[in-house]
């Protein structure tokens, strides 16, 4: 096969004078933040479906992505031919990982045991690829919204057959998974709700749904399988609603359901926008349940309402993720996953460069100025200062749970009134964290 991209050498690190647009001016993935390399700190990882599968169509217009290695049929032969490009790509551009669906890297067959076929043909090569070039797999995972038979959900369907083909297609993506040594598994519930609770017993689904985890959990400890699942909240798009809302509802459903302890999350920026949140508060409501996992690194347009998949260049984007990612003891099995597209109007094959590069270098500037300010000192003090009050005495007792509602009333009616409140400073702290960037 000839090279995908002949004109491109390896992205090499060149450092912020650097005029070329090929180069990181951030991203030196050797260098050492806060005790460990940017390599291992940001584990890039970059998608296959929109890298490699994505056509820049919209609802008005047809594809535009010139992809001369792409011959557009669904053949086996041009799936494999796809992975070479890919791995050609993810090589010169330096990034660690990869992710696919099961559908974006091998086409479907007209029954489910063709289909498998060709999955497992197209395994072949990327296993191959993954050796020839070092590049592993950070997570994989199953396509259950895109095809017709997904039409009322997956797990959640009304069609019990669709729950058992559903089952068949989730099991067989996570023996593939397990074949080429992925980091991980995730769940994205695309269908996973519903359109209108007049024809919906979202109970019932939601028990599905508990039912279905609980038996790819089953499945995983059956095979040997010892990478991390993950739950990947989104609200809406496609559905009205989704059973995977945000971070705090999932956490909701892991807990009621006892699948806590075997989910971990993986947060979307885009999707953190749709639920009327932060990523950064995303990323918090996670890690302090003990479930940060991952991330899909993107961002939208504050002007569109819909999932934009843009890839992030914001560096106070980058940065608050960051400091909630370091905070939280950073990533143990996930890593930063570009779940971003190249806009419709840049159709060009080197176009997918710069928009890594960009989203690189954003993420590696944001990891350093977050452990510049971790550093510094200044932000964790004030916050400790702030809730000072309940370190020792009073507060101390009641986060024990050695007091009860007689002996407070009995404390405030000594006191006559409360200690006065300091003040939150926001604006000072934003005046800090300015200091950095």
């Amino acid at each position: 096969m000839k090279p995908a991209f002949p004109s491109i050498q390896r992205i090499a690190y060149e450092g912020v004078n650097s005029k070329n647009s090929l180069a990181f001016k951030h991203y030196n993935a050797e260098e050492i933040v806060a005790g460990k390399a940017m390599r291992d700190h940001l584990r890039f990882a970059v998608v296959y479906w929109h890298s490699f599968r994505g056509t820049g169509s919209d609802p008005f217009g047809a594809g535009t992505m010139q992809r001369p290695w792409d011959d557009g049929s669904q053949s086996v032969r041009n799936a494999q031919r796809r992975v070479r490009a890919a791995f050609e790509f993810i090589s010169k551009l330096g990034a660690p990982y990869y992710c696919w669906h099961d559908r974006d890297v091998a086409p479907e067959g007209k029954t489910l045991a063709e289909t498998n076929r060709n999955l497992d043909a197209v395994a072949e090569v990327l296993k191959a690829e993954q050796q020839r070039t070092g590049i592993k797999l950070l997570w994989g995972t199953a396509n259950l919204f895109s095809h017709p038979r997904y039409v009322h959900g997956a797990s959640t369907s009304c069609n019990a057959e669709i729950f058992a083909y559903a089952a068949a297609q989730v099991k067989k993506a996570l023996e593939v998974t397990h074949v080429l040594g992925g980091a991980g598994y995730t769940f994205w519930g695309g269908r996973e709700g519903y359109q209108t609770l007049l024809n919906t017993d979202l109970k019932r689904e939601q028990e599905h749904l508990a039912k279905f985890l609980h038996l790819a959990v089953a499945h995983k400890q059956a095979i040997g399988f010892k990478g991390q699942f993950y739950i990947e909240p989104k609200p809406k798009e496609p559905t009205k609603h989704q059973y995977d809302s945000d971070a705090a509802a999932c956490l909701n459903f892991l807990r009621e359901y006892d699948l806590l302890p075997h989910f971990k999350l993986n947060i979307e920026t885009n999707h953190a926008t749709l639920a009327g949140h932060t990523v950064q508060h995303e990323l918090e409501v996670a890690g302090a349940a003990g479930a940060l996992g991952s991330i899909d690194a993107n961002t939208g347009d504050e002007l569109l309402g819909w999932d934009t998949d843009q890839f992030p260049t914001n560096i106070y984007l980058t940065t608050y993720t960051m400091l909630t990612v370091l905070k939280y003891g950073g990533f143990k099995t996930g890593g930063v996953n570009f779940d971003a597209k190249v806009r419709r109007e840049s159709f060009e094959p080197i176009d997918l460069f710069y928009a890594h590069i960009g989203g690189m270098d954003a993420f590696a500037r944001g990891l350093k100025i977050a452990a510049a300010i971790r550093q510094d000192g200044r932000l964790a003090e004030f916050v400790m200062q702030r809730y000072a009050s309940w370190d020792a005495g009073l507060g101390a007792k009641i986060e024990a749970g050695k007091t009860t509602f007689r002996e407070l009333e009995a404390y405030v009616l000594k006191r006559g009134e409360a200690d006065a409140n300091v003040s939150g400073r926001q604006e000072y702290l934003e005046n800090l964290i300015n200091e950095f960037i």
